[in-house]
This record gives structure tokens, C-alpha cells and sequence, in this order.
């Protein structure tokens, strides 16, 4: 099982959620060949982690039916993980079927928003993910968990930071080994973000925790710069800023993994992702939706950027 480094204080692990979060509610069905190649590209680029695939039932997220087939056909590249979502235990037996070595399982800190997306509370929804965790890491998985809403939720409103704390909490009593803490809707700034991230370290350490921000409100990385100061040091972000939310109206996608890669090379941090590669996906990835980048980054030719800089 590879377990990621986390003793550099200086080094950010970028977690690149495009290839599932990212492409999951995209309307048109995107060719299995297009998804390994996507994957392929952004293991190249340098990421530590790739997150592949979901498997939950086709007939919930038709785009990512070909999970059984896009998996076991990407380049795995040594000391990369590849994680993908699991709902419950006939997801993670098709996932072992393909060859899965790191899982992520998911629930929220919203009842309403667990009612909408998987017909059941937060107490019912942990009961399900418990022997899928319990399952994974007899079989030496590395899991990760999502809790979703913990900065707002589209049905309830506000969340009770309690409610966040709880939940996280409980994955990691279950045994998951890094929790990502994600605001759906993109409705968090920079002081709501910290003050969530630092409760939520009172009982989980901070290097468990990684932050997941949607750019709705256009706050996603000074929520991250925020977060960082806090000392986190795990954050998702997707190429192209690919995704959305089916269940929360209007929320626009995670941010974008290249606009996020220059401002942490800006502020000294190290990566270890080529800038160039990603925007040079990023456009690609694009083109192949038939649509323009919509993050910073990409829009502006590499030959033009500056200030310039490598992969940190």
C-alpha cells in the first residue's frame, strides 16, 4: 500500500479529482479512451494522486459506467495513487475486480444533502461506508474519505460546524487515512474555511485533513491560502476546473488544479507538478468537451505567462 509523505512542511499534495469529480455530470458520454488518456496525461504532469474513477451504479452517474474498463487500462506510474469512489461493498467488489489499491468513500455533513443525493441520513450513510472501510483495510487499501457541505448546503442552508466535526471525526474513528473536507457549493470564505478546518484538527490531525473547494463565489483559493496558513497541506483541485454538483443548483466547478499550482509555486511552496503540462491539459481536455478552459490559467499561451515558474 503506498502511504503519501507529509514530513515536508513546505511541500503542498495535490490531489487532481478531475478525471472523476471533474468529468462525473458531464451530459455527454465522454469515450473510455479519452478518460485513460486524461489520466495518463496528468500522472505525467506530476500529481501524486489521480483520483480515476467512481464505481457507483451506472444508472446513478451513467458518465462513469466504464469504470470496470478505464482502471485496469491506465499507466500506473510507481509511488502514485489512483483512488476511486465506492458507495458501498458491490462498488468496492467491482473495484477489487479491477484492480483497485486505494479507495474513497464519501457522505456529508447535511442531512438534507445526503436525503437528495443518497436517500439516507448522515447516521445511515455511515453505517454503510463502516464495512466498506472495514473491508478495504483488511485487504491493505488506503482510503480516503469526502464530507461534503461543510461550509453550506443547498437544501438546509447552514451547516452547524458540530455537524462537520462529528462526521469527521467518525471516518476517522472508522479507520479512513485522510479525510477531505469539501464545500459543494463553493459559498465558503476565508475565515468560515480556517475556522472549520482548525475545528475539525482538534480531533483528526492536520495532516489527515485536505481541503476540496468549488469556485462558485470565486473564493476557492484564498479559502485554500487560508487553509494553508492553518497548515494544511492536502488540496484537491481539478484540471481545467472540471465539475460541478448535480444537487446544488448553479455550483460551478472545483478549482482549477493549474490556476492553483501557480499561486502555491508564487507563495514558495513545492509540488512537484509542471505547470506547463497541466495547462497544456487543461486546454486539451477542453477541447475534446468542445469548450474553452474557463480557468486563468489556461487562457493565457505558456510562452506569455509571468512571471514564470517550474515545477516547484
Amino acid at each position: 500500500m503506498n502511504t503519501p509523505d507529509t514530513s515536508n512542511a513546505n511541500h503542498v499534495r495535490i490531489v487532481e479529482v478531475g478525471p472523476r469529480d471533474g468529468l462525473q455530470n458531464e451530459k455527454t458520454i465522454i469515450p473510455a479512451a479519452t478518460k485513460i488518456a486524461l489520466i495518463d496525461r496528468l500522472s505525467a504532469c506530476g500529481f501524486p494522486v489521480v483520483e480515476a474513477t467512481s464505481f457507483v451504479s451506472p444508472k446513478w452517474v451513467p458518465q462513469l459506467a466504464d469504470a470496470d474498463d478505464v482502471l485496469p487500462a491506465i499507466a500506473r506510474k510507481d509511488g502514485m495513487l489512483y483512488p476511486v469512489l465506492v458507495p458501498n461493498e458491490k462498488g468496492l467488489d467491482r473495484a477489487l475486480a479491477a484492480g483497485v489499491r486505494e479507495i474513497a468513500v464519501f457522505t456529508a455533513a447535511s442531512d438534507a444533502f445526503n436525503q437528495r443525493n443518497i436517500n439516507c441520513d448522515i447516521a445511515e450513510s455511515l453505517r454503510r461506508i463502516a464495512p466498506v472501510i472495514e473491508r478495504a483495510k483488511a485487504d491493505g487499501l488506503w482510503v480516503r474519505g469526502y464530507v461534503s457541505t461543510v461550509l453550506g448546503c443547498p437544501y438546509q442552508g447552514e451547516v452547524p460546524l458540530s455537524d462537520v466535526t462529528r462526521v469527521t471525526r467518525e471516518l476517522y474513528a472508522l479507520g479512513c487515512d485522510e479525510i477531505s473536507l469539501g464545500d459543494t457549493i463553493g459559498v465558503g470564505t476565508p475565515r468560515k474555511a480556517r475556522a472549520m478546518l482548525e475545528a475539525c484538527a482538534d480531533d483528526v490531525p492536520m495532516a489527515k485533513l485536505a481541503v476540496h473547494f468549488h469556485d462558485t463565489y470565486g473564493q476557492a483559493l484564498a479559502n485554500i491560502a487560508a487553509c494553508l496558513d492553518a497548515g494544511v497541506r492536502i488540496v484537491d483541485s481539478a484540471v481545467g476546473g472540471l465539475g460541478g454538483c448535480p444537487y446544488a443548483q448553479g455550483a460551478s466547478g472545483n478549482v482549477a488544479s493549474e490556476d492553483l499550482v501557480y499561486m502555491l509555486h508564487g507563495l514558495g511552496m513545492q509540488t512537484g507538478v509542471d505547470l506547463d503540462a497541466v495547462c497544456d491539459t487543461a486546454r486539451w481536455i477542453n477541447g475534446e468537451l468542445r469548450r474553452a478552459p474557463v480557468s486563468r490559467l489556461a487562457q493565457i499561451p505558456n510562452e506569455r505567462r509571468f512571471p514564470k515558474t517550474s515545477a516547484a
